[in-house]
């Protein structure tokens, strides 16, 4: 093989010295941009995820959702909800399914994407009496309305006595005690 000062390019050898801050400078410079791509390109690091706490709360996220006797679609369909927004109690998981109760007692396995963090409420299922709907959270405002036990409610925030809620264009505030869809002192 020639060389190519043989094909009429000259060839110029010379020694090139660099600072010594230059590797360490394109090192940073690297790192700096294989980390902006796999940022943009969704490529990040993954954290740790850690389990949501057993036993939780969370609504039914679909408007039809089949209550399963086993984690998984080969088991049988024990119930059909077909109401979204309805307060689920999750107390175990497998996988992707999540095993819940309501309201009434009925359990069993659920689709976990089915489901959903927003919080709702069911209004004392377990009283006879309708339950006051308040002005304010204290037992001395006006009461704004009376709901009846079992009507669906939107959790706003709780503090662990009263919860501010929503029900159609209404809202107001009822004692914790008298939902059923978050615990006892729990705050929202």
């Amino acid at each position: 093989m020639k060389s190519r000062a043989a094909f009429g390019f000259p060839t110029v050898r010379r020694e090139v010295r660099r600072p010594w801050y230059v590797a360490p400078v394109r090192l940073v410079l690297a790192a700096a941009l294989l980390a902006a791509s796999a940022t943009t390109t969704g490529m990040r690091a993954e954290a740790r995820v850690l389990p949501l706490p057993l036993p939780r709360f969370v609504s039914l996220k679909a408007s039809s959702a089949n209550l399963r006797v086993g984690p998984g679609v080969g088991y049988g369909i024990a119930w059909v909800f077909k109401r979204p927004g309805i307060p689920l109690e999750i107390y175990q998981q497998y996988g992707n399914w999540r095993r819940v109760r309501d309201w009434d007692g009925t359990s069993g396995w659920i689709y976990g994407p089915l489901l959903s963090g927003r919080r709702t409420g069911i209004v004392a299922p377990w009283a006879k009496d309708n339950v006051a709907l308040r002005k304010k959270p204290t037992l001395d405002s006006p009461i704004t309305a009376l709901l009846q036990p079992r009507v669906r409610v939107e959790l706003m925030r709780c503090d662990g006595q009263w919860c501010a809620v929503e029900l159609g264009s209404m809202s107001g505030f009822v004692r914790q005690i008298g939902l059923w869809g978050i615990y006892p002192g729990e705050v929202l």
